[in-house]
């Protein structure tokens, strides 16, 4: 349950509510930075955009398990956390690939939509705040949210170094980190999810 001192009906409106400003919020910016990621040639961009589509998945999919009892929750945070992970591991072999063929990041247009991203993660960060002690699929939520304000720091700074030294392998390097962060908060949410299962069967 969320934060509020209230009923559970209207704790579970709250959700709702906050959850459809989450999946607005990350299914727009997925489309921003997937765009723009790829015209400045950036990894740490393009990762940071398939990290907003599962989230706006994992949203969407929190959305419909709301108030619909602990085990569908926490196959919904199972299912969050294994798309986490398959689109952690998608954005290695994309930082291996750019590696080899080579690429030519644009560092202000990185910086300036990682800046971007930055306050809308915030915002997301913000409104999921209450929710953070809520049930499992609120608790992935909160975790991908502060794994988002992470990431996208180091998106910019990743801008800021291919600036100033002129090299590929600051971005290259923030999208591994990127996709490693990813990987790690879908085991997370695998690890609370199956905790949810057996605290359940255990009543």
């Amino acid at each position: 349950m969320s934060d509020c001192d209230c009923g559970t009906e209207q704790a579970e409106k709250l959700e709702r509510t906050t959850l459809t400003y989450l999946l607005i919020i990350n299914g727009a910016m997925f489309l921003i930075e997937a765009v723009l990621g790829v015209i400045a040639q950036s990894t740490g961009l393009i990762a940071d955009s398939l990290d907003m589509l599962a989230d706006a998945a994992v949203y969407g999919i929190s959305l419909y398990v709301v108030g619909k009892g602990i085990t569908r929750q926490a196959r919904a945070a199972t299912l969050s956390g294994w798309l986490q992970i398959i689109l952690g591991v998608g954005v290695l072999f994309d930082v291996v690939r750019r590696h080899f063929l080579g690429s030519e990041p644009q560092s202000i247009l990185i910086m300036s939509v990682g800046l971007g991203a930055l306050v809308a993660n915030i915002t997301c960060l913000l409104l999921i705040s209450k929710h953070r002690n809520g049930g499992v699929h609120m608790r992935a939520s909160w975790i991908f949210s502060t794994n988002d304000v992470i990431v996208n720091i180091g998106v910019i700074v990743s801008g800021a170094l291919v600036w100033m030294l002129g090299s590929r392998y600051p971005d290259l390097l923030v999208g591994a980190v990127i996709a490693t962060v990813v990987v790690r908060g879908g085991l997370k949410i695998l690890q609370e999810a199956r905790s949810s299962r057996q605290g359940e069967i255990g009543t």
